[in-house]
């Protein structure tokens, strides 16, 4: 599918919460820092789920379709079942304020693709604060990597502390950046209100399960 382009002037907008409807695509968001590993995390899920599950993956990127090519890439999903927004400026601009274009391009997905069970919009790489407007998406997952040092979680935002599910991603990469990862559950369990967090390495765990697990639990609700 050709890209979507977030509109010029784009603002803040308050977007009612998004009621799903029986028998909607479960939409879920799935965000945080670049480099975290969002792509990645989605390109596992679309193998694991493909077979049992009618999906469909969004992107968006700033300037390029860099992480819907690579999804195609790697065929994780036909073609068709993959589309992304150029959102032209700050990414969470697309998903928080301005969501016109991505809900655009769900309505393209929806059209090209019946029935959708699960679309999976991920977030261009964005800071803490990123968040998914409650009229795009049902649920969030904020994805967080140990590269950054565990003083991550503690450092909080609204990504950490909010999303519906928190991934502590690269976790075979902590001895080698010094990050303590019982210090980063006991400052995650401290900000998220019991909220639950994961610890994954897509190295270790090629399925990420516990994710994998989550969203299914999801979808059976």
């Amino acid at each position: 599918m050709p890209p979507h382009f977030l509109p010029d002037g784009a603002a803040h907008v308050h977007h009612p919460k998004r009621e799903r409807k029986p028998g909607e695509a479960l939409r879920v968001g799935i965000g945080g820092p670049v480099g975290s590993g969002k792509t990645a995390l989605v390109a596992a899920l679309c193998r694991e789920l493909r077979e049992d599950t009618s999906l469909a993956v969004l992107t968006n990127d700033i300037y390029t379709t860099e992480d819907a090519d690579f999804l195609r890439r790697h065929a994780v999903l036909p073609d068709e079942r993959i589309t992304a927004v150029q959102t032209g400026g700050c990414p969470h601009t697309a998903i928080r304020d301005d969501i016109t274009a991505n809900l655009d391009a769900i309505d393209d997905l929806i059209a090209a693709n019946p029935p959708l069970e699960l679309i999976l919009v991920e977030s261009g790489g964005d800071n803490l604060t990123a968040m998914f407007s409650s009229g795009l998406v049902d649920v969030q997952i904020f994805v967080i990597d140990v590269a950054g040092g565990d003083k991550v979680p503690r450092k909080g935002g609204p990504g950490v502390t909010y999303s519906d599910l928190l991934v502590i991603n690269k976790t075979d990469l902590a001895p080698m950046v010094g990050a303590d990862l019982e210090v980063m559950r006991r400052d995650a369990a401290a900000v998220r209100d019991g909220r639950p967090a994961v610890f994954l390495s897509l190295t270790e765990d090629p399925s990420a399960a516990p994710v994998l697990s989550w969203i299914r639990g999801h979808l059976r609700s």
